[in-house]
């Protein structure tokens, strides 16, 4: 298929091509508004690039890597609020429900979690996150 890249559905679900969703942010693109970047951490997560998730975590949380468990197969994403995050926002709130495979003993499950997001130097980072 030409152009088969491009059309690769993004890993975060939003049902836009990855080139045209999470892909400008993994390449470095700064993400717009905390929904977007926590989408972006999904596709990280699902595509194991350390070096997006190293560069979006605010560095007073960040843990040391790995930061993704290799075996893991991210399966599916689900935004169920959005509280602030905006353009415009300085700080925001998105929780998400994000489904999971583990490739050794084929268990699936899914993890909810309530994150915080701040802009630093203007770019939006993940802070933390509680399981919801």
């Amino acid at each position: 298929m030409a152009g088969g890249a491009g059309v690769r559905p993004c890993p975060c679900g939003s049902g836009s091509a990855f080139d045209r969703c999470c892909g400008p942010y993994l390449g470095g693109a700064p993400a717009p508004t905390a929904v977007a970047l926590m989408r972006s951490r999904y596709t990280a997560f699902a595509l194991g690039d350390e070096d997006h998730l190293f560069r979006t975590w605010h560095p007073r949380t960040r843990p040391r890597p790995p930061y993704w468990a290799p075996g893991t197969s991210w399966t599916g994403l689900r935004v169920v609020a959005v509280e602030g995050g905006g353009e415009a926002d300085e700080e925001g709130i998105v929780t998400f429900e994000a489904s999971w495979r583990d490739g050794a003993t084929g268990r699936t499950g899914a993890q909810r979690e309530r994150s915080r997001f701040e802009r630093r130097r203007g770019l939006w980072v993940y802070v933390s996150g509680t399981d919801r």
